[in-house]
């Protein structure tokens, strides 16, 4: 039952904040940020639990370690850069919040980029 846990403690953190914005605003960001951070590191343990089941199933189907290893590192970049994003619009800052979400768009187009080219030259070479 992590995702009690979690909801107890995001709710509380949320509760704490509030209290502390009437009087002192700049602590209640403090307070967002470093759940944000303890969330994340939660987050972060669940990670490695799916990264050994998805290496578990790259036993069974046989699949390339660059596509598994490229494939982690879309699922790293888009939570990473969600997490960066919320806590920007959390602060207020939605313009550096779109380019952290822009960046990691265009970061998982490049990773995505050999297996786009590998698809080309396979229906080029059945054309």
């Amino acid at each position: 039952m992590d995702i009690l846990k979690v909801s107890v403690f995001g709710i509380t953190a949320v509760l704490m904040a509030l209290i502390l914005k009437g009087c002192r605003p700049e602590y209640s960001y403090y307070v967002s940020i470093a759940v944000c951070i303890c969330i994340f590191l939660l987050v972060a343990n669940k990670l490695e639990l799916i990264i050994g089941y998805a290496r578990k199933m790259q036993s069974f189907i046989q699949l390339d370690d660059a596509y598994m290893a490229m494939i982690l590192k879309m699922i790293g970049v888009t939570y990473i850069a969600e997490f960066a994003s919320n806590i920007c619009k959390d602060s207020g800052y939605q313009t550096i919040a779109g380019q952290i979400e822009l960046f990691a768009k265009l970061s998982i187009l490049v990773l995505g980029m050999p297996v786009i080219l590998g698809f080309m030259e396979t229906i080029g070479e059945l054309l």
